[in-house]
């Protein structure tokens, strides 16, 4: 493996793991207490995450 395609995979596992957190945060109690355009401004980072997680995983899978 080249070594930016193992920067690659790190930045999928980093980006995977904050997403999980913030998805975590978007069912919480001090989520729900947030004012409404701070939740929108988070399940639009979320969306976007997503987005660019999935692009993440689409290079790795052409890395094979």
């Amino acid at each position: 493996m080249m070594p930016h395609q193992q920067r690659v995979i790190d930045e999928q596992i980093e980006l995977a793991d904050k997403l999980g957190k913030l998805n975590k945060f978007l069912h919480s109690e001090l989520f729900k207490g947030l004012a409404q355009e701070e939740k929108d401004r988070l399940r639009m980072q979320a969306i976007w995450m997503k987005g660019y997680n999935d692009v993440l995983l689409a290079r790795i899978e052409a890395f094979s």
